[in-house]
């Protein structure tokens, strides 16, 4: 069932923008773990700013390429999260909750809403 249409997907994009690059600060991350929060804001914005949605600024990036990214980041961020064995655990839990909200995001948007809005 998808429940967020383009829209929502790209303010939910920023927010999590805002989530990784504040996660460090709040969270109180150093070394590892907060290069990688700082790493995937970036990331994560670039992909934002760069992807044919409606709040994205150049509109290069194909949403079905934003898609698959995202698919792919979810998994992989839990998996890499559960198997660093020198992850502090604030850090491994943080990560693998980051990695369940991009599936969960993944998972409930309507992609194809974006090229109906365009």
């Amino acid at each position: 069932m998808k429940m967020l249409n383009a829209s929502i997907h790209s303010t939910l994009d920023y927010v999590t923008v805002v989530v990784f690059a504040s996660a460090p600060t709040l969270l109180d991350f150093s070394g590892a773990p907060a290069v990688l929060a700082y790493l995937l804001a970036g990331v994560h914005l670039a992909m934002t700013v760069l992807t044919d949605m409606p709040f994205g600024l150049v509109k290069i990036i194909p949403m079905r390429l934003h898609a698959l990214v995202e698919m792919l980041v979810g998994p992989t961020l839990i998996a890499a999260a559960l198997l660093a064995p020198s992850l502090v655990m604030g850090a491994k839990g943080f990560f693998v909750a980051s990695g369940v909200a991009i599936c969960a995001v993944w998972f409930l948007s309507d992609y194809a809403s974006a090229t109906k809005s365009a």
